[in-house]
């Protein structure tokens, strides 16, 4: 039984320390996603589902919830950051080609669709993302609007 005491208060301790470190947040300013939103255009309704829905993994602007500050959640909160904006970032917007720009958009649009984004362990814990028909077709026909203006752009040479 001592064993087992000695066990806990170790895990116990292991656990109380580990709270003093964590990843870096990811913190930037709203200034950062301007770019796309000019080049995008999107209406009132979708600036406001992507703002309460993909902005938190897909941009620089992470509005982060209270549990962050618990480790080990804020290491899986981070992983999941990082790799929502390595498969779609509208903080580096300006950098890209209108060829990759058009594959995200065309990958947003499957993925809204399919109802794949956002993530249900994102939904989970934020019910505003959780999307209605309404808004899923929102996003779409503007995606696939802004997909069309990509496709009439002038071709580099």
């Amino acid at each position: 039984m001592k064993l087992i005491k000695k066990i806990i208060f170790f895990l116990v301790g292991l656990f109380v320390i580990a709270q003093f470190f964590g990843p870096e947040k990811n913190e930037g300013s709203l200034t950062s996603v301007e770019p796309f939103l000019v080049e995008t255009n999107p209406p009132e309704d979708v600036k406001f589902i992507l703002k309460e829905t993909c902005y938190d993994c897909h941009s620089d602007v992470t509005r982060y919830p209270w549990y962050n500050n618990i480790t080990p959640v804020n290491y899986w909160l981070a992983e999941h950051i990082k790799d929502g904006k390595k498969h779609f970032n509208v903080s580096n917007w300006e950098g890209s080609s209108i060829k990759r720009k058009d594959h995200k958009f065309e990958e947003l649009i499957e993925m809204v669709e399919e109802k794949e984004m956002p993530l249900e362990s994102y939904t989970w814990t934020h019910s505003e993302a959780n999307l209605t028909d309404a808004q899923i077709k929102s996003v779409v026909d503007w995606a696939k609007n802004v997909r069309t203006m990509y496709a009439l752009a002038p071709k580099p040479e």
